[in-house]
């Protein structure tokens, strides 16, 4: 069979070219591959809740209330035997890879692995990042609950806050006025087939990219970057060793998200219920607590026109401030960049600036996530803002004063 396969596809040099390349044996590689296996687990149980879900706002009884069909469709689901289990395991996945992906980038970050010549796979990253965040704020309304509703209003406004383009963004992205008839299908839609099709471009761009430029090495000069040959790889090749490693760990990462997903509720719509007039403060989850808690900051008067178009605090918090962060992280390969190709891991001990840098915005997005609970904490927003700015700016000195101190005291 093999040698009929061989014949057809030329699967030796596949396998000389390919599966014999070096693949890294340093545990924090696993972190990219706790991403990918997410997103495989999403796609499975994506296609399952799929197949049952009813993508509409159309009103039908259920238990003798009337509710959204959308709505009814996922109850019958939690109902079902082992429906809840495989929803839970979806809605885990998706929290694990967006994690995953976020602390992926940071080790890319802290261990200068984005300069030259692997600025690509950096933006690569980037683009990962934020269309997993897109589908995760598409896939907030399809349960149509109380919770999903409130949560996804939220950026409706933000979408409409847009600057001259605000209405027309809106009713592209949800059909229309929200919430409208149109909306929950145009989501479905975006959720299911277009944004995984995104992932998937993107995840095999990154994956070809990094085949093709290879991956970074530990220095075995005590991190110093002067070590640049790019000719030695530490690893073990994909096939057999790394693969068989990789479906082990598959395997036991599904185990550890069904053992979450089994003990720990997430998103019950039964509790929440259908959408209703008169909704409590409903938080959304932690990856948006950052835009989140930044308008909890800003006053709720602060309103101004620029060239006839409206800056409201949605426009600054949703729009100005996820902008900037973008810019920011867009610029990094650009600021800090290398004219000779880098191959080796520096350590983020030999470089203050950019370390302290980004230990300095780990600090403040950190504070804008505990501002949205202010009101459970029963602080004042001008108090909060205060708190944000004296902790920013303390990371910043403390880190790094700190950082040049070690630095001197080891070339010394």
């Amino acid at each position: 069979m093999f040698k009929w396969f061989d014949e057809r596809l030329d699967l030796i040099k596949f396998k000389e070219k390919f599966l014999s390349k070096t693949f890294p044996t340093h545990p924090t590689f696993l972190i990219g591959e706790i991403a990918l296996f997410s997103f495989i687990i999403l796609v499975v149980t994506g296609v399952f809740l799929g197949l049952l879900y009813e993508p509409s706002t159309k009103t039908v009884s259920l238990f003798g209330a009337t509710v959204p069909a959308a709505y009814a469709s996922v109850v019958k689901i939690d109902l079902m035997s082992m429906g809840m289990l495989v929803r839970r395991i979806h809605h885990w996945s998706a929290m694990i890879m967006i994690a995953a992906v976020l602390v992926h980038l940071m080790r890319v970050y802290f261990t200068s692995a984005y300069r030259n010549p692997r600025e690509v796979n950096w933006f690569v990253g980037l683009g990962l990042f934020g269309i997993s965040l897109f589908a995760a704020f598409t896939g907030y309304l399809l349960p149509y609950s109380n919770f999903s509703v409130t949560a996804t209003s939220i950026g409706y406004y933000i979408a409409k806050s847009v600057p001259w383009i605000g209405n027309w963004i809106s009713r592209l992205l949800f059909a229309g006025d929200f919430p409208s008839a149109a909306t929950v299908p145009r989501f479905f839609f975006l959720h299911v087939m277009f944004i995984p099709v995104l992932l998937m471009v993107l995840i095999g761009l990154h994956m070809v990219i990094l085949v093709k430029q290879k991956h970074t090495e530990p220095s075995s000069n005590g991190g110093r970057p002067e070590a640049q040959n790019g000719k030695r790889l530490i690893g073990i090749p994909i096939w057999p060793e790394q693969a068989f490693i990789s479906i082990a760990f598959f395997f036991f990462l599904l185990f550890v998200i069904a053992l979450i997903a089994t003990y720990i509720p997430l998103n019950p719509i039964e509790t929440y219920g259908p959408p209703s007039p008169g909704t409590p403060v409903m938080r959304p989850d932690w990856y948006f607590l950052v835009v989140y808690g930044f308008l909890k900051l800003i006053p709720g008067d602060l309103s101004f026109s620029i060239f006839g178009g409206k800056i409201t605090p949605e426009t600054i918090g949703g729009v100005v401030f996820p902008t900037f962060l973008i810019l920011v992280f867009l610029l990094v390969p650009l600021i800090d960049r290398s004219k000779e190709p880098q191959h080796y891991i520096v350590s983020p001990l030999r470089r203050p600036f950019m370390t302290s840098f980004g230990i300095t915005g780990g600090v403040f997005l950190t504070m804008l996530v505990v501002s949205g609970y202010i009101d459970v904490l029963h602080i004042e927003p001008k108090t909060m803002l205060m708190y944000v700015v004296l902790a920013t700016v303390m990371a910043a000195v403390v880190s790094y004063a700190l950082l040049r101190l070690y630095n001197k005291k080891r070339e010394g």
